[in-house]
């Protein structure tokens, strides 16, 4: 198969009025294989999918994204006292210093992250940092662990409907993520004072798994079709925007492709409303090797990747890029 990564951007364009359209998570029990056949479809077309009627509990939802406005709207030093110099892995990470791979300028976004909670002595424990919460924020650790908790599950029932789409068994992602290095981002973007040169999110590729994203209460996310136009993602209510990220591209020996995007600054008449969103980055477990996949090489594909990496490896060579180490 041809290459399906898109080139990146070289200059304004415009956006491509078509739309993802959603494949149902009802399928998930009453068609399974039709389900997964529909969400690998869209996967291979774009590197994203829409997922609508995803069960998750809008009222609980609500309540960690609440609780994530309380934390961003703290005083500036309040929160600067949960930057814990991890990599950007756990706790606060202030505006203006994440800059997507081969941009001069920062995003407009500060965001927190929760990673896995580790039981004691956790032989992963040297690469995945405990969780810090804030004090300031009671209901904040229920609620934004619940979260990663319903992501988390949902994600591996996406990797179910991929694991079979591409001729594997039901179960090969099970093991490479049970303990997987994965990270719930609580996503801040101000409000804008005007265009560029920085934007809420240059354009880039996802460094894990997949991504599961709800639904923003601001438009912005586009992604980048192989023509060269924008297209933009906007989901139906109740439903769950997924991505391929760069290790299960890689895997795939871009069968599943990791497709560009980013979030644009709004129309002028947005400008003052903020944008949250909540992303939650799928990982492999850290020692997990990343080796090409036998079902996606053959004589018209060779595999792209002879060299073989570690989960972590590839993930600290990635976070060094985006300046994040």
């Amino acid at each position: 198969m041809a290459d399906l990564r898109p080139l990146r951007e070289t200059g304004p364009r415009p956006v491509n009025p078509d739309s993802i359209q959603p494949v149902s998570f009802a399928a998930y029990e009453a068609d399974f294989d039709g389900f997964a056949q529909a969400l690998g479809d869209s996967f291979t077309r774009y590197g994203f999918a829409v997922i609508s009627d995803h069960r998750l509990e809008q009222g609980r939802i609500e309540a960690a994204l609440g609780s994530a406005k309380a934390f961003f709207a703290l005083p500036e030093a309040v929160k600067q006292a949960y930057v814990v110099g991890q990599g950007g892995q756990r706790g606060y990470t202030p505006f203006g210093v994440e800059t997507a791979k081969g941009e001069a300028h920062h995003d407009l976004k500060e965001f927190w992250h929760m990673g896995r909670d580790l039981p004691a002595g956790h032989p992963y424990a040297g690469v995945m940092p405990p969780n810090v919460w804030p004090d300031e924020v009671p209901d904040f650790h229920p609620n934004v662990a619940w979260l990663y908790g319903a992501l988390d599950a949902m994600g591996r029932k996406v990797l179910e409907a991929l694991a079979v789409y591409l001729d594997l068994d039901r179960g090969f992602f099970d093991p490479t993520v049970n303990d997987g290095n994965s990270v719930l981002r609580l996503l801040h973007y101000p409000p804008t004072a005007g265009d560029g040169p920085h934007i809420r999110a240059a354009a880039h590729e996802d460094i894990n798994v997949i991504t599961l994203l709800l639904g923003a209460e601001e438009a912005g996310l586009e992604v980048l079709r192989r023509d060269g136009s924008w297209l933009a993602i906007n989901p139906p209510p109740g439903a769950l925007v997924c991505n391929i990220g760069d290790m299960l591209q890689r895997l795939t020996n871009h069968r599943l492709p990791s497709t560009t995007h980013r979030v644009v600054n709004p129309a002028p008449e947005r400008r003052g409303v903020a944008r949250y969103s909540t992303p939650f980055f799928l990982h492999f477990n850290p020692d997990y090797e990343i080796r090409t996949l036998a079902t996606c090489i053959d004589g018209a594909h060779p595999d792209r990747y002879r060299e073989p990496i570690t989960a972590d490896g590839y993930l600290q060579q990635r976070l060094r890029e985006i300046k994040l180490l």
